[in-house]
């Protein structure tokens, strides 16, 4: 045991020695002694004759100065940083607020369809379309006049509900004419929002004479190719209707408000819910119109769970004959695509009706060759091969839903039709778009002799090699076919005249040469390549597809001799002359030739020369733009670590050069630069894997993130260090060595523990949030049996807490009031120091006890002594019960024989001197009460 009772130590630090720390200074001071400037010269040895000081009032004093914080200053505890936080963006990123209806969240995603993610939803697909498919021609729309509002009374509702839906269908409305495309656009999405506001004011009767309007607009065809745009917007509507009434019947499903199971049957279905279920298809059914008719029941093709299991299966063949009426071939694919749609969200089990719509398209193919097709492509002036590929969107989603998970068998039957029809250009096409990349790849050369017998004059053969080589990028052919497949698509790729046609397709198949073929092939498409694309500087028109081919090289010939090697690589080098594209194409190859390295030594050589060549690039007065390279550069050399680490130190360079250009007094924009700079380093630090590089950069970037008055930014960097304590590995590796982590972390948190003095309490935090978070890892942390390395920790945080009673820090940071400046010694906070200090001499009080074992008794020994210059430095003696503790921690250092008898003579005659010294009589006291014990 230690000899002595515990309570001896509480309240020690309520007894913290009061320190002046300038006189201490002052005192430790060499005295000046003026030097004789004929005989000086820098490089003369200087021979030092004599030492003359002060007498020391303690011993260890430090020379440091105590710098005064300007009173005018800002409090940091009230202030508010100008712009954004760019740290507490990340947090709040990483903890989203959710503000959406959380059971109807569940709900949707509940409901979603039962695909995989492998399906490509029609979502991605609905941009693209209406970006694709625009016109400048004048377009018009059918708008319903506002006419009586219905009344509130329940009777009322019910007489007139079928003579307002008749009112609609015999002409009430207005036709708004000569509509830009953007004109028309607003006015449907001016459209859904009103069908959203007269579902949420009970107007349904309004809410379904809306959707009955819209999809009228799906039979008009009178500007063509923007049909496939106003299909995507009408079908938003419909969507939007469907699941509003959807929602609706569901609700009132709800018993003691809880709503039905997932997987709910119809016989759980209340007969509320279910004849206001019949009254939406009734409503539809009187629907005269055929197209509308056909949409909107579609578009509620969903609620029919709720009638019976077999509703939907029942009503999917029903709807596809439905589109049968539909005589324009063109609005008739649109209707078996939004079927398709529908019916893949609500059962995608039902292939079988999918297959059957996708077979009538193809019976009545042949209307699109038709008088009546060709008469109203003449009326409009638009050609063939434009007309045909409005058809895209449709086949290739309707043959997407088909071929999902298919069989191969599938792409057989398929093909065979398509010869039946001809071979297609169109339906080959999306065929190709449609199924598998494997099934595709194997029969390569089918779909070769396919496209060599198509009909070129509506859909260009090159269209079709572009669709198989995309496939062949994703799938392998037979070995013995890859070398014909390749001369095939070339020969007729190299006849393409038209530029723009010739690289869309070249581009595909650069890949499918560089993944299949050695160097020749490839510097001999390259050569091909350079040969089209010169003429008429045709390469200005395609630099993203000649970056693209430049990406795929490179990607697949990794061995850079082997690269270099390519006769045509620098010459097709050549074709990029915009500088700035230049520039990127290097960046890329310089990346791909960093990510080749494996060689650790290679590695290290290379972030060697990088690194000087960072430490080189100045760009003067012009600080964004410094940092603006420092971005680009980390995001090139990602993976050597070395660079990011010097990138770290290059940017907090910056930060506090910023800093010394502006005195300190930063204006709005230096502010934000610096926070910018703390930012960078931030997100930078955590991608390194050594964790005391990460340590040491978190407690250096806050110290300069403290220094530039960004404070939460400081926090931040100070509580990521502290959440990194506890990874700190037993064991670490040092120049190839497997060493003890120990001596490294202690390091760290003194050094930890030197910064935390002056870094002010966050209002929100609590006192000395930062110390208490350290303190409590450290407790946690999992520590050698044989270490007293937490008991030195321990001791050096009692070093900080004696520091943060003083009335003036030994320290400051310029422009920052530290919490001697915002507590100014509160009694309060004082208190809360003195209960951790009682925490952190317990801990030490319980090692010390561990110790008393024979085995460990020497390391108790130095442990109350350490403890014990502790208090000597740093507490008040004049304490009765600081003045016991020291007594006992004395003789227990000495206890058992293995106490320093040589420094703790030195000890005692320091105590002795410091008894001289004004105001520390009580040292003779104490002097008189140490006694030195020999070792036998």
């Amino acid at each position: 045991s230690c000899g002595f009772p515990f309570s001896a130590f509480l309240h020690c630090q309520a007894h913290a020695r009061s320190r002046n720390y300038v006189s201490e200074s002052d005192m430790c001071k060499l005295e000046s002694v003026p030097v004789d400037f004929g005989d000086y010269h820098p490089l003369k040895p200087i021979t030092v004759t004599e030492s003359k000081t002060k007498k020391m009032s303690r011993k260890g004093s430090t020379s440091s100065t105590s710098s005064s914080s300007s009173s005018s200053m800002m409090d940091p505890l009230s202030s508010v940083l100008d712009g954004t936080d760019p740290l507490s963006l990340f947090a709040a990123a990483a903890d989203p607020v959710i503000t959406t209806d959380n059971t109807r969240k569940k709900r949707d995603k509940d409901d979603g369809p039962a695909v995989g993610s492998d399906f490509e939803p029609w979502s991605s697909k609905r941009g693209e379309i209406l970006a694709r498919y625009t016109t400048t021609e004048k377009l018009s729309i059918v708008s319903g006049r506002k006419g009586t509002s219905t009344g509130s009374a329940v009777s009322e509702k019910v007489r007139t509900r079928l003579e307002e839906l008749d009112d609609l269908e015999e002409g009430s409305q207005k036709e708004l004419l000569n509509l830009t495309q953007q004109d028309y656009m607003n006015r449907i999405e001016e459209l859904n929002q009103s069908l959203k506001d007269a579902w949420s004011s009970d107007q349904k009767v309004k809410a379904l004479k809306i959707v009955i309007q819209c999809s009228k607009l799906l039979s008009d065809t009178t500007v063509i190719q923007f049909y496939p745009s106003k299909f995507v917007l009408i079908t938003d509507i419909l969507d939007t209707f469907g699941k509003l009434v959807y929602e609706r019947i569901l609700s009132m499903c709800m018993d003691n408000r809880v709503s039905l199971s997932d997987n709910f049957s119809p016989e759980s279905v209340n007969d509320t819910a279910k004849e206001t279920c019949l009254n939406w298809f009734f409503k539809i059914a009187s629907i005269r119109e055929l197209i509308p008719r056909f949409y909107v029941e579609a578009a509620i093709l969903k609620c029919n769970k709720f009638l019976s299991k077999m509703g939907i299966s029942e009503c999917l063949p029903r709807l596809t004959s439905m589109i049968r009426g539909i005589g324009d071939p063109l609005v008739a694919v649109y209707a078996r695509a939004y079927l398709c749609r529908v019916g893949m969200e609500v059962a995608p089990q039902l292939k079988e009706s999918l297959n059957k719509n996708f077979f009538d398209f193809l019976l009545t193919f042949k209307q699109i060759h038709g008088d009546t097709v060709q008469n109203q492509l003449i009326v409009q002036c638009v050609e063939i091969p434009l007309y045909l590929t409005l058809y895209s969107p449709a086949i290739d989603w309707i043959l997407q839903c088909i071929a999902y998970r298919a069989p191969e068998v599938l792409l057989t039957e398929m093909m065979e039709r398509c010869k039946k029809l001809g071979n297609n250009a169109l339906l080959l096409n999306s065929v190709m778009s449609a199924f598998r990349a494997e099934f595709i790849a194997a029969r390569s050369m089918d779909f070769i002799g396919m496209i060599k017998e198509c009909d070129e004059s509506g859909f260009p053969k090159h269209l079709l090699f572009r669709s198989l080589g995309l496939n062949l990028a994703l799938a392998d052919p037979p070995e013995n076919d890859r070398l014909q497949i390749l001369n095939e698509a070339w020969k007729v790729i190299t006849k393409l005249k038209n530029p723009q046609d010739y690289i869309n397709c070249a581009e595909v198949w650069v890949e499918y040469t560089c993944r299949h073929f050695k160097k020749r092939e490839v510097n001999t498409v390259l050569a091909d390549i350079i040969k089209h694309m010169t003429p008429d500087r045709a390469f200005e028109d395609a630099y993203p597809q000649l970056q693209s081919i430049i990406q795929k090289v490179i990607t697949y010939i990794y061995d850079f001799s082997l690269l270099f090697s390519v006769e045509k690589f620098l010459p097709f080098l050549d074709m990029f002359q915009k500088e700035n594209v230049r520039v990127e194409v290097c960046k890329c190859i310089m990346e791909s030739f960093i990510n080749a390295l494996t060689l650790e030594d290679e590695k290290r050589m290379l972030a060697a020369l990088i690194n000087g060549f960072i430490k080189m690039v100045s760009f003067g007065r012009d600080f964004e733009q410094q940092l603006s390279f420092y971005v680009e550069a980390r995001s090139m050399f990602c993976n050597l670590e070395p660079v990011l680490v010097q990138l770290i130190h290059s940017v907090n360079q910056l930060a506090m050069e910023t800093r010394k250009v502006m005195k300190g007094n930063h204006s709005r924009k230096t502010a934000a630069f610096v926070r910018a700079c703390v930012a960078f380093c931030f997100i930078t630090i955590p991608s390194l894997s050594s964790i005391f590089t990460r340590l040491n950069l978190y407690l250096h970037s806050g110290q300069v993130a403290l220094a530039n008055q960004c404070l939460s930014q400081a926090d931040a960097f100070f509580k990521a260090a502290v959440s990194l304590v506890p990874e700190v590995p037993k064991m670490i590796s040092i120049d190839g060595k497997m060493r003890p982590s120990d001596a490294f972390l202690l390091e760290f948190l003194c050094n930890f523990f030197s910064t935390l003095l002056v870094v002010p309490d966050h209002p929100e935090q609590g006192v000395l949030f930062l110390v208490r978070g350290l303190l409590n890892v450290i407790q946690d942390y999992t520590w050698e049996d044989n270490s007293d390395d937490k008991v030195r920790i321990y001791t050096n945080v009692l070093h900080l807490l004696s520091a943060m009673t003083q009335e003036t820090y030994i320290y400051h940071v310029d422009k920052v009031d530290s919490n001697d400046t915002l507590y100014g010694g509160d009694s309060k906070f004082l208190a809360e120091i003195n209960k951790l200090c009682e925490t952190v001499i317990a801990q030490i009080l319980d090692h010390l006890k561990t110790l008393g074992k024979e085995e460990t008794l020497k390391r108790q020994s130095q442990l109350a002594l350490y403890l014990f210059n502790t208090i000597l430095a740093h507490g008040d003696l004049r304490n009765n019960k600081l003045n016991q503790l020291s007594v006992n921690l004395w003789n227990l250092a000495q206890k058992h024989g293995f106490a320093d008898t040589k420094t703790m003579v030195k000890t005692l005659e320091y105590i002795r001197r410091r008894s001289k010294q004004p105001e520390m009589s009580h040292f003779a006291d104490l002097a008189l009460r140490l006694p030195l014990q020999s070792r036998t």
